[in-house]
């Protein structure tokens, strides 16, 4: 069952909006490659603004993403963003997901 989760808010630099969509679009391989990602999404909310929401079914395989290859290109293109990512903790009240 999934429980746990990150809301990620993201705000790109002015210019630099098709980079981060680009990146985001990029990311989804490196969370392909983890087993303990169940749930993934990334998407725009606005004409600067992004967001990642992606759930987990324990703290070990939330805690392995959040030091993951993704976390890790965040940090090395800190150029896209102002202000830097904020990763947001959540945990999961209900869902519904196909079976």
């Amino acid at each position: 069952m999934l429980t746990l989760g990150f809301l990620v808010e993201i705000e790109a630099k002015p210019g630099k909006e098709g980079e981060v969509a680009e990146f985001l679009r990029q990311a989804k391989v490196l969370v392909d490659a983890e087993p303990g990602t169940i749930v993934w999404y990334a998407f725009q909310v606005g004409p600067t603004s992004f967001r990642i929401f992606d759930a987990f079914n324990n703290e070990d395989d939330r805690q392995f993403h959040l030091a993951g290859k993704v976390r890790q290109g965040l940090e090395a293109r800190a150029d896209l963003f102002d202000p830097p990512p904020r990763i947001n903790p959540v945990d999961l009240l209900t869902y519904k997901m196909p079976s």
